[in-house]
């Protein structure tokens, strides 16, 4: 696992509160440890309180205390390090507990309260600077290794079999409608990493540019946009919406790692942009999936809320026999075809 990380790949990405020298101590650790896979995003407080700090080059300072909320929105954050001094910054690092708690980001307070012996230290760093959890509500490493095993095997299998499958559907796209056989867009992924999605297409090549023209019918509320008589959907467009077909190659991005076959759905930049509330991004602390909750219990038939709340359900109840049974329940659904837009 170290070496994987050591290549720059699975990296955590982390936020220093504070700049300070502790703050530079513990940056110059992780620099010296790419092994243990984590990337520092920048530093955020009012101004540089230590000269080593700022001229350290291992990370910009991206913000003051202030902005931290903003910050969590727009960058990729897995972890907040905490390196303010407790007693006169505690209503700030409350605020950034809570602030984090809303997103599903971890929280680590820097340094010791008590006896240094006796401090819950984090698993990357047990051999160097403690840290102290202050919030952390993540999956652990155990439940990510057997759901990442799964996708890999179950995805693997499902990409072989389905393949003459998959060859008709692209014959069909091709011989019904002039253009590329897949639809490619950027979708928001884990921990707020942008990706490609990859799907079959069944809408009229220039859709995205005539979304303007189309956006006011839009059939849900919230951020998403919906239509179930959309006129950029093609022929065999209509088909592959109604049977899910459309959705297979996304087989492909869960074996290469950005999907899982369960999670919450992945959207569009434009969605995002519109979410108006922080505890909708905590969907964001796993990873989106092929078909989840929402995919199940009636997906654009359900409301926007209603579709957040189901997402949080799913990251709080999660269990490999949750994810067993949202896999079995979503034939039946795609049968039926209930929600389906």
């Amino acid at each position: 696992m170290q070496a994987f990380r050591a290549r720059g790949h699975n990296r955590r990405h982390v936020l220093i509160v504070g700049t300070n020298r502790r703050a530079n101590s513990f940056v110059r650790e992780l620099d010296n440890h790419p092994e243990w896979g984590y990337c520092v995003q920048g530093f955020v407080d009012d101004q540089w309180w230590s000269k080593q700090t700022a001229d350290s080059q291992l990370g910009a300072l991206v913000g003051g205390l202030d902005s931290i909320p903003e910050l969590l929105r727009t960058l990729p954050v897995d972890e907040v390090i905490v390196a303010l001094p407790l007693a006169s910054f505690y209503q700030q690092i409350a605020g950034i507990i809570s602030s984090c708690r809303d997103h599903g980001i971890a929280v680590r307070f820097l340094g010791t309260f008590f006896d240094q012996a006796e401090s819950k230290r984090s698993d990357f760093m047990r051999e160097t600077v403690g840290t102290i959890t202050l919030h952390d509500e993540s999956w652990n490493a155990w439940a990510f290794m057997i759901k990442r095993a799964t996708d890999v095997t179950v995805s693997l299998l499902l990409l072989v079999v389905l393949a003459p499958l998959f060859l008709m559907i692209a014959l069909l796209i091709k011989l019904t409608d002039p253009g590329p056989v897949f639809f490619r867009q950027v979708r928001m992924g884990y921990g707020k990493r942008s990706f490609e999605i990859l799907k079959f297409r069944t809408m009229v090549q220039d859709a995205e540019r005539l979304m303007s023209q189309v956006e006011h019918l839009n059939e849900t509320q919230g951020p998403t946009f919906k239509l179930k008589n959309d006129p950029r959907i093609t022929r065999a467009g209509s088909f592959l919406r109604k049977t899910s077909l459309d959705e297979i190659p996304q087989l492909i991005n869960v074996l290469v790692g950005h999907m899982s076959l369960v999670g919450p759905r992945p959207l569009p930049l434009r969605d995002y942009e519109g979410f108006s509330q922080d505890w909708h991004r905590r969907r964001f602390s796993v990873k989106p999936g092929i078909t989840c909750l929402w995919q199940i219990m009636g997906r654009s038939s359900i409301g926007f809320d209603e579709w957040m709340a189901l997402d949080m359900r799913y990251i709080d109840q999660w269990s490999v026999w949750l994810d067993i049974k949202i896999l079995f329940q979503t034939i039946p659904a795609v049968f039926r075809g209930s929600g389906a837009v």
